[in-house]
Order: C-alpha cells, then structure tokens, then sequence
C-alpha cells in the first residue's frame, strides 16, 4: 500500500520536537508532491534521505521551510528533472552551512523565489554555483521578454 503514496504534502510538517530521522527505506516512487514536507521542523538536526526516489515529483517547494537546526544536507541522489516549483524550499534554514545540489536538473523549474532566503550560515560553493544558474534563467526569461 506504502508504495502507492503520491502526496506528502505537510506529512512531518510542525514537527516541532523531531531531532533525527532516517527515511533512507522509504518508498517514495511514486510521490509528485513534497510540499512542505519538513515544513517548520524546527529541532531537525539529522535527516537521511540518501534512497528518496525523487523521479516523479514536481513540487518541493517549502520542503525544509524553517529547519532552522539542520546544518549539513546532501540531496545530491536528488533527481529533480521534473520539478517545476522549489520555491522557499530551505527558506529560514538559518543554521544551514553545507549543502550538497550538485545533481539538481533546474531546467522546468518555473518556481524559485525565496529559495534561499533566511539562509545566512549558507557558504558551500555548490550554493554558488546554483545561485548563477538561477541568475543566468533570470537573464535570459528578461531578454525573451525584451525581444
């Protein structure tokens, strides 16, 4: 039954107390939705999500909103190919250092505002490098609109 779970919208969402979790077994291959999965996980310091099947999802925005403990994060078995909304997804993640998106596929993201914001611990250079992808989409969608 666990295996036909498409929507995980809110499931963790205020849990408030959390510290660890490992979902590294979980089933998630035919999930489209993570909305707000982590949303204001407050005290979430550790969080394995080294299996998440992420092939179908289309919406992770305000995943982690406001993990404001979680300081190191590796998405990078992230496939996020078909993703179209990241918007706020580490938003007010304010202890956040490193962050590994060097597999993130941001081509059909249509959605990215706040992404980041609140992010102040934030310095890893694969950060960097998606800010510029960011910027770069950015500049070419004004230059389509200028034309």
């Amino acid at each position: 039954m666990h295996n036909q779970i498409t929507n995980m919208f809110f499931m963790f969402s205020k849990c408030s107390s959390l510290i660890n979790i490992d979902l590294s077994n979980f089933n998630t291959n035919n999930v489209t939705n993570m909305r707000s999965m982590f949303y204001e996980c407050s005290s979430l310091i550790n969080i394995n999500l080294s299996n998440f099947n992420t092939n179908n999802v289309t919406n992770m925005a305000c995943m982690f909103y406001e993990c404001s403990s979680l300081t190191n994060i590796d998405l990078s078995n992230f496939n996020t190919n078909n993703v179209i909304d990241m918007g706020y997804m580490f938003n007010k993640c304010s202890s956040l250092i490193n962050i590994d998106l060097s597999n993130f596929n941001t081509n059909n993201v249509t959605y990215m505002d706040g992404m980041f914001y609140g992010c102040s611990s934030l310095n890893n250079l694969i950060y960097l490098i998606l800010i510029q992808i960011m910027l770069l989409k950015c500049l070419v969608c004004l230059m389509d609109v200028q034309n």
